[in-house]
């Protein structure tokens, strides 16, 4: 369940033998739909929710709202840097600056933080845990915070990047401990963790075993040689081919 109330569907999900989630779900419920993200149902995710917040007119002078640079302990790199590196534009980049320096007058987001940021949008759930693994994802220097770069840099390709690159940045989420290699273990502590946060209240109601079911299935897809590891050709290779597994990919649109 969001946190406007809305019940998410769980048939994002998806299932790897491209079952049909169960019927009764509204007028298509006999035919699955793939999920439509425009560029609007794409600048709903929780991380742009949260800038975009932050940078809602307040009661203060706008001299004062704007943080001088003395008091930022990372400054983030020029603009037009951050612009050849991201799909932003200037003013988007500029908007979420503001947002984030308000949210974050030290220029650094810590775990803390970005745990907090996600208990807002999933109050009925428990985001601990898959807010833990996001972070570390966005945390590409693992000093245990996230600067305005990585961010931006990060949600570029969630929100604009290509295919390649969107899978590319899900494998690094899923390789948990960095070693360039996704285990069956690894795949289910990320996916338990998003059922954690919003499974349990999904349209049809979501079993226990669930995430474990879908682990084992997606796992087995993946690794083509069966050495127990899935690698980033092999994961990049088996999303793209099987729609399915492509599909459920893209729940991460929806809770990132």
């Amino acid at each position: 369940m969001q946190s406007d109330g809305k019940v998410v569907d769980g048939s994002l999900l998806g299932d790897a033998n491209g079952v049909e989630p169960a019927p009764g779900r509204g007028k298509d419920s006999g035919k699955w739909q793939k999920p439509r993200f425009s560029r609007k149902a794409l600048m709903k995710c929780c991380l742009v929710k949260w800038i975009i917040t932050s940078t809602q007119p307040q009661d203060k002078d706008s001299s004062d709202s704007d943080l001088e640079l003395s008091t930022v302990r990372h400054q983030p790199e020029g603009l037009d840097q951050l612009q050849a590196q991201t799909k932003f534009t200037r003013k988007e980049l500029q908007s979420l600056y503001r947002g984030f320096k308000n949210e974050c007058p030290s220029g650094l987001v810590d775990e803390e933080t970005f745990k907090t940021i996600y208990s807002q949008f999933f109050p009925q759930g428990d985001a601990t845990t898959y807010a833990h693994f996001l972070f570390n994802a966005f945390d590409i220097d693992r000093n245990g915070s996230i600067r305005f770069e990585d961010f931006v840099i990060g949600l570029s390709v969630l929100l604009r990047g290509s295919v390649t690159e969107k899978l590319n940045w899900a494998f690094n989420l899923y390789d948990i401990n960095k070693d360039g290699y996704i285990t069956k273990e690894e795949m289910l502590a990320i996916m338990q963790s998003i059922y954690d946060m919003m499974g349990r209240y999904t349209y049809p109601c979501v079993r226990d075993e669930a995430p474990s079911e879908h682990v084992d299935k997606f796992f087995q897809k993946m690794d083509k040689n069966r050495d127990g590891v899935v690698t980033i050709e092999e994961f990049i290779e088996t999303c793209q081919k099987d729609e399915n597994i492509m599909n459920s990919m893209q729940l991460f649109e929806n809770v990132i």
